[in-house]
């Protein structure tokens, strides 16, 4: 959501007629070419125009201290880019209509990454996103910024296997330990004291997800893309059946993500701020 006033908003489409400029300009006087634009909201860009319009590469930097490097199409971020954001984080990848969408890597303040798949702004689709704390490693599918999906959660010395829903893991799975067996079970939702409450709010009540064993056996083999992922702009919901246990804490590890969630809705915020 953009914090720019309506006045503020029509001096960034009226680009070509604001602000100073320095550059090469066509026949009818419009930007167009190299140039150099100090725009009246304090952002500076240095790049190519074409018609009036930010075309093709350039560098555009806000007063906040953010920075994009990257292709534009008619002032918009479009194709391959750079954005640097005030707090340290940053995303290198593919921009389309000033959305991350495509293919890209998010590199978050607290050093968490993700590298994988994006459907308007969002994590959607196919990605791994690395906990730099615990190594922790998260393979798998995303829908609208949640893991979701079949996945591979990786730990120091054993692995979990399953489908995840909101962050959570459900139904059935299995840990596979380093020392050769396997341990298979499911997630059982477990529930909370909820009082009374509207049945369309019951699911902010469901306690921690519960892991129950339903058998050890020998170490099988398996290929980690052997399945056919979940479609990345149609991932089914899962049977919700539920869902912790003291090998997975999905309440610890979902909370460091969504950390790094909250970071790319302010710097969401921050992009809408300054440009476009």
């Amino acid at each position: 959501m953009s914090d720019l006033s309506e006045e503020e908003e029509d001096a960034e489409e009226a680009e070509a007629n604001l602000g100073e400029y320095e550059g090469e300009r066509n026949p009818e006087g419009e930007r167009h070419g190299r140039g150099k634009a100090f725009l009246p909201n304090g952002d500076t860009y240095d790049g190519e125009y074409e018609y009036g319009f930010r075309n093709g590469q350039g560098t555009y930097r806000f007063k906040n201290g953010a920075c994009y490097i990257g292709k534009y199409v008619q002032n918009k971020k479009h194709g391959q880019g750079i954005f640097f954001y005030p707090d340290g984080s940053k995303y290198e990848g593919d921009w389309v209509n000033d959305q991350r969408h495509g293919r890209g890597v998010y590199t978050y303040e607290n050093g968490d990454t993700y590298t994988g798949e994006w459907f308007n702004h969002n994590r959607h689709g196919q990605g791994t996103y690395i906990y730099k704390d615990t190594g922790a490693i998260y393979s798998g599918g995303w829908v609208n910024g949640n893991q979701e999906g079949e996945a591979e959660l990786i730990y120091l010395n054993h692995r979990f296997r399953g489908t995840f829903l909101n962050g959570n893991p459900v139904g059935p799975g299995k840990y596979i330990f380093d020392i050769g067996c396997e341990q298979h079970g499911e997630y059982i939702q477990s529930e909370q004291d909820k009082g009374e409450v509207e049945e369309e709010e019951e699911h902010s009540f469901l306690g921690i997800p519960k892991w129950k064993a339903s058998e050890i056996t020998k170490l099988t083999l398996w290929t980690p893309y052997g399945e056919k992922p979940p479609s990345p702009r149609e991932a089914p919901p899962p049977s919700f059946q539920a869902v912790s246990s003291e090998v997975f804490s999905p309440e610890r590890d979902a909370g460091e993500e969504d950390e790094g969630s909250r970071e790319e809705e302010e710097n969401q915020d921050q992009e809408d701020q300054g440009e476009e």
